[in-house]
């Protein structure tokens, strides 16, 4: 005998709806974060730029305290050398690094068609880069102002005693080693601007390279009087001025070579904005 129970629509529980998230900026915030990390080439690649910063910095006192031992007469490239310039010799690989992830951030999500997910939880879009911008930016930041300050504490204990040798409470010092974070910070920013704007990686890391490494050196093809008004403000430049401690003549300030960064800096995020809002992904 088999007896079949009947289910009135009465003992179905109802569905409870499904409400969507609201898309907020802290909850952007954490999705770029977490997408940031899940990348094997983010633990590779800042890991590079603290080497390059420890790495070099190291190399470079350890040569000028050999000359110094040697008796010989100190090449002119060292002629002003401080532990404190000495402890930064590395900034420029770095900035390649920390630069290049950042380009990775933005035009990673275009490779494998990511975006599309990404915009399709955030239509407003805007709030994307803001994102990637201020968490790799932090990042950034932070990762070249501890290598600094490593690489600076390194070099000063390799030059200790030395007449060159300096200490965080010298003028200016601390405040070098955090300008060297904004500095990074910046590079970083821009590059993930640069990774939005072209949405190609190679593209944005010819862009990145070319801007900081290749230009200045192209300058000396212009004419002695375009190129002492306008090598100032190439970013590089006006990025050295951030954490330089000494300023000659022909050069910004701290404060103003801040203003000029932020300025490229705005300027790349300003492409970076129109591109993703005028564009499909």
């Amino acid at each position: 005998m088999s007896i079949v129970a009947e289910t009135r629509p009465a003992d179905i529980a109802p569905a409870r709806p499904t409400t969507p998230l609201k898309v907020t900026g802290r909850r952007v915030l954490r999705s770029e974060w977490a997408k940031l990390w899940s990348l094997r080439s983010t633990w590779i690649t800042l890991g590079l730029g603290l080497l390059f910063l420890l790495a070099f910095g190291t190399i470079a006192a350890f040569r000028y305290k050999s000359m110094l031992n040697s008796g010989q007469p100190i090449d002119p490239d060292f002629a002003d050398a401080t532990s404190y310039s000495l402890g930064l010799f590395g900034v420029p690989f770095s900035l390649i690094a920390l630069g290049v992830l950042g380009v990775l951030t933005a035009s990673g999500e275009y490779t494998t068609g990511m975006i599309r997910s990404t915009l399709a939880a955030v239509p407003r879009r805007l709030p994307v880069l803001w994102s990637k911008a201020a968490v790799y930016g932090v990042l950034a930041f932070v990762t070249g102002a501890v290598g600094a300050l490593a690489g600076f504490l390194i070099s000063n204990g390799v030059l200790s005693g030395a007449a060159n040798a300096m200490s965080l409470s010298d003028g200016g010092v601390l405040r070098g080693l955090l300008g060297v974070g904004v500095y990074l910070g910046l590079v970083g920013v821009i590059g993930v601007a640069l990774g939005t704007l072209l949405r190609s990686t190679a593209g944005g890391i010819s862009a990145l390279v070319g801007t900081f490494l290749l230009v200045p050196g192209l300058m000396s093809l212009l004419p002695k009087s375009w190129r002492t008004d306008l090598t100032p403000y190439l970013p590089s430049n006006a990025g050295e001025s951030i954490y330089s401690l000494h300023h000659v003549t022909g050069t910004l300030s701290a404060g103003a070579g801040l203003l000029v960064l932020l300025g490229w800096t705005a300027l790349a995020l300003g492409g970076a904005a129109y591109r993703l809002m005028r564009s499909d992904a």
